[in-house]
């Protein structure tokens, strides 16, 4: 969509933005309030109502881990760290092992790559070890539903913690 670029325009401490990327840039801080607001859960004490459509924060020990972002929140969550979830589901899960076990260089080749990672003699039972670390982590989570807002909140989340 071409539209007049003057008519679009906010300036706001010396600072030119779109004014819709404005608006949405302010509407994050107030979801982003009640994500950390919300009583951690775990996944084993999930409610049975939850929104589909959501941006999630792992965290251990009071400390923020991880933040996603999803458009099918429980499945999502269980994706992490369920014991058959691959190294595409439960990509946190996935991190933590490759901080574990010191593998952390990318291998676009066979030998090296993700999936046979998952089959390692040392990086499968660390990555089995960080799906049962992620079961019982904390989550904190927020509804939204409109997908730009949605991935601005991630960034936003990951950001200011």
């Amino acid at each position: 969509m071409w539209t007049n670029m003057n008519n679009i325009r906010l300036r706001r401490n010396g600072i030119t933005m779109n004014d819709r990327f404005h608006t949405l840039i302010e509407s994050v801080e107030l979801k982003f309030q009640q994500l950390v607001a919300m009583p951690p859960v775990r996944y084993s004490c999930l409610p049975r109502q939850l929104p589909s459509q959501a941006i999630y924060l792992f965290s251990e020990f009071g400390v923020p881990l991880y933040v996603g972002r999803t458009n099918s929140l429980r499945e999502r969550l269980r994706g992490h760290h369920i014991p058959s979830a691959k190294h595409g589901t439960a990509t946190f899960a996935f991190r933590i092992a490759r901080e574990a076990t010191g593998m952390k260089r990318a291998s676009y080749s066979p030998e090296g790559s993700r999936a046979s990672l998952e089959n390692h003699a040392v990086f499968g039972p660390a990555f089995l070890d960080a799906k049962r670390r992620v079961a019982k982590m904390d989550i904190r989570f927020v509804e939204e539903s409109e997908a730009v807002r949605q991935a601005l909140l991630e960034i936003y989340t990951a950001t200011a913690l």
